[in-house]
């Protein structure tokens, strides 16, 4: 977890879950999975996913909003960085494409197992494929 820059964002963003508070049971959150595809807004490296949530709350008597991502105000939940094991060499307009698991730990509910997988098809260095996994505790 850590804050993250706005300009050292390299590619457009995705929406991996929506959560209602109003209708979301335990297992909808137990473990769940997420396509994504992003593309590359420059030429330039990419050496990390980072995650952020926006939160709504529109059941109030005034609507409640903020954001954890990198163009907002910085909040104590900063923004949770997923680094590669090697970066990529990416230009304008180049895409990124997998999925992202998200499961609750079997000896801790309260941690967090995701994996991500991507393939990147590259101008500079071809097509390049990989899986990482991750423990949020």
């Amino acid at each position: 977890v850590d804050v993250v820059d706005a300009e050292a964002i390299v590619s457009s963003h995705a929406v991996l879950k929506h959560v209602d508070i109003m209708t979301v049971t335990v297992g909808d959150l137990d473990s769940w999975s997420a396509d994504y595809t992003l593309q590359f807004s420059r030429k330039d490296y990419c050496h990390a996913f980072v995650a952020y949530f926006d939160i709504a709350f529109t059941q109030c008597h005034k609507t409640i909003r903020f954001s954890t991502s990198p163009w907002a105000r910085s909040t104590h939940w900063r923004q949770t960085v997923f680094y590669l094991h090697d970066y990529l060499t990416v230009d304008l307009n180049e895409e990124i494409s997998g999925t992202l698991t998200c499961a609750a730990n079997a000896k801790n509910p309260r941690d967090l197992d995701i994996t991500i997988s991507y393939t990147h098809e590259g101008k500079a260095y071809g097509r390049s494929s990989a899986t990482h996994t991750y423990m949020m505790r």
